[in-house]
């Protein structure tokens, strides 16, 4: 059962930047020590951080990362935390910059800041109208009017079938390449215009589903989560935790394959008479991925999607 805590998760942090999902859950499956360091990934608005540094001691230290510029904006003034304005996928580099190789625990909350979802200028949100941009780092050249001005047809089907697992990708994916000819598409208005004749079923459901599949093309999500997975076997000390927070399937799936393999293949061997034996690196915390209480999904709409799977380093 959950211990109570003194603070509500309106106190967590002071502006409505970011709600951060799941925190008690997060903070229980980290198992903080006092004097251990920690690792949050996606910084945000730094509510799950908050919370982490309210455990540590003095000797604790906490190394944030966020590649949005406007993170930066809500670090608080204490010495045990290093900021990192860099893409999570660059862990091990950074952290060895910083002189850290092992570290107790890490969370990576891999859903969009509430922040950027309504911030119109940045091209995430379905409910605005503003440019196709959709870049969590400003820094980075590609953006959702490159993908929708220049992917190939069969590259618009796959990411639209792959990564929002919309109903009808193909015919999409064709419709885009034809109206394109016609007229470009720079403004989040302009492309729901284009793309209005194809919608199926709820059209802001549609709409979300597309959405989030040139977001995930445009940050390179899948690809970035995996590199990020893949350092910990070495970042993590032994008896340490990563903590791990997706809002859809394909994310969770990869999480899933990795805390009860270490990879994301599973391992074919020809000879069925041969036995091998596994290495186990992980050791999960709990079974299923930990949901959204009903306090929390009344209070924080988008907390609904979210699961979070937490495991042990071996």
């Amino acid at each position: 059962m959950r211990k109570e805590e003194n603070h509500s998760i309106d106190s967590v942090i002071g502006s409505d930047y970011h709600v951060p999902v799941l925190y008690e859950e997060v903070l229980e499956g980290l198992n903080i020590k006092p004097d251990g360091i920690y690792v949050d990934c996606t910084f945000g608005g730094g509510g799950h951080s908050k919370g982490i540094l309210e455990r540590l001691g003095k000797k604790g230290r906490l190394i944030a990362f966020d590649q949005d510029a406007d993170a930066i904006n809500n670090l608080p003034k204490d010495e045990r935390i290093t900021f990192v304005p860099e893409n999570f996928r660059h862990l091990q580099r950074f952290l060895r910059l910083h002189k850290v190789t092992k570290v107790d625990g890490l969370l990576a909350d891999l859903g969009v800041s509430s922040h950027q979802f309504d911030e119109g200028d940045r091209g995430f949100s379905i409910r605005f109208d503003g440019p196709m941009d959709m870049r969590m780092d400003n820094r980075q050249i590609l953006t959702a009017e490159n993908v929708i001005a220049n992917y190939s047809e069969s590259e618009l089907h796959k990411l639209f079938e792959k990564y929002g697992e919309v109903s009808n990708s193909k015919t999409l994916a064709k419709h885009i390449v034809d109206a394109r000819k016609q007229a470009q598409v720079k403004t989040i208005l302009q492309f729901k215009t284009m793309i209005g004749a194809v919608i199926k079923g709820n059209p802001n459901k549609y709409l979300a589903q597309v959405f989030q599949a040139l977001r995930i093309e445009v940050n390179a999500e899948m690809d970035v989560l995996k590199e990020m997975l893949l350092q910990l076997n070495e970042v993590v000390k032994p008896e340490g935790r990563a903590a791990i927070i997706t809002f859809h399937s394909l994310e969770d799936r990869l999480v899933k394959q990795f805390f009860k393999t270490g990879k994301f293949e599973e391992e074919v061997y020809d000879n069925p008479f041969v036995q091998f034996e596994k290495e186990q690196i992980w050791k999960l915390v709990n079974k299923k991925p930990i949901l959204a209480t009903d306090a929390e999904l009344k209070q924080n709409r988008r907390s609904r999607s979210a699961k979070l799977r937490v495991a042990e380093r071996m």
